[in-house]
Formats: structure tokens, sequence, C-alpha cells
């Protein structure tokens, strides 16, 4: 390959690498081209499935600061660059794997983060971006029906309670004036009054 072919051929796979969410290493000797463009097919808009030279894209890799994929990069070698959903990417490519045995996960990198081939199976395994955000949303519908049915049932309260005081203001009036038993006046007919303070100047007797 001429120089300037190399050299863009790096930077087409550097910005892949800067372009996507991650990165799956594969082998895929064995595989057809018919099967590997139903590989891509499957992916989908999730990911890019490229056959990249192995030195390739061991320059593109130090280049964008990828470390540890020099031992990966051998034998025919294809990446998926990860543009979508990670998890829906990594389940393709695991499922496909499971149907194709041809095709050899062998490790990648996700946030910058290497991952290998039995990390990579953990993140297929993980519920996809889709499935959470409709448990999330089923969640806050069932958190807002739960509001709306105690806002709705705060007039029927509050109209048994108003009920249930006027019942109990008919069998005994003095609810009204804030509590039960004998109005405060007819209480105070009935106490003693006190004696009245005798002048101190009528009884002490004067002084010679």
């Amino acid at each position: 390959m001429a120089r300037p072919e190399k050299t863009a051929a790096v930077a087409e796979i550097v910005e892949s690498f800067n372009d996507a969410a991650g990165a799956v290493l594969t082998e895929y000797r064995g595989l057809t081209v018919k099967e590997l463009q139903t590989l891509r097919r499957s992916l989908g808009e999730n990911a890019n499935y490229a056959v990249v030279k192995n030195t390739l894209a061991k320059i593109a890799a130090n280049e964008v600061g990828i470390d540890g994929f020099d031992d990966l990069l051998t034998g025919p070698t294809a990446i998926a660059f990860i543009k979508g959903d990670v998890v829906e990417a990594a389940k393709g490519l695991r499922d496909f794997a499971k149907a194709n045995p041809a095709l050899v996960i062998k490790g990648g990198v996700l946030d910058g983060k290497q991952l290998d081939a039995a990390e990579i199976a953990k993140l297929a395994d993980l519920e996809s971006r889709e499935v959470l955000l409709a448990k999330v949303a089923g969640a806050l519908t069932a958190t807002l029906s739960q509001a709306l049915y105690a806002f709705n049932a705060l007039p029927s309260q509050t109209a048994r309670l108003a009920a249930a005081l006027q019942e109990k203001a008919e069998n005994d009036p003095t609810v009204l004036a804030g509590g039960a038993g004998e109005p405060a006046a007819a209480a105070a007919e009935e106490s003693p009054e006190e004696p009245a303070t005798a002048d101190a100047t009528e009884d002490t007797p004067a002084e010679a």
C-alpha cells in the first residue's frame, strides 16, 4: 500500500474510533461475504462493522491512545465501531457469534476502558437502553397515577370529615365552641367567688 493510501486508511480508522462510543474487535476467519453482510444488517445503526488491516489498526489505536490492542490484532480482523446503543450492539454480536461460531469476539474498548471478551459478554447480558427507558417510564406512570388517585380522593375525604363534624355538632353544640362539656359561662356561674381582699387601712389599728 502506497504511503498516501496508508495514511488515509489510518486516518479513517482513527476517525471511526473517535466517533464511536465503543469498539469491539472480532476475528471473522471462515465467514462468507454473505454472512458478513447479514451481520452488518443485524447491527443496523448501532454499529459500523469494518474489516481492517492489523498493522493500520495498531497505528490508529496508538494515535487515539488505546493500549492493549496489539495482542488482539491477529488474524483476519474486523472492528464493530459502536455509534448507537452499546448494549444492543454487544447483544447483536453475541447472538450472531452463537449462530456462527466462526465469528470470534476478542475484546474491545468502551469509553476509553479496555474490555476483554468476558466483559463484552456481560455487557450483552445487560438490559438495553430502550428497556431501561420503558421501565423508568412505567415507574413514572405508576407514581403519577397514585398521586392523581390521592388528589381525587381528597374532596371525598374532606366531605366525609365535614359531615361527621356536622353530625357531632348537632348532637353536642359545644363542639363548635371549642370542645365538649358545659359552656364556659355556665361553668363560671357555678364557681364560688373568692373572698374579697380586706383593705389594709381598715383592719390595721392606727399607730399611737
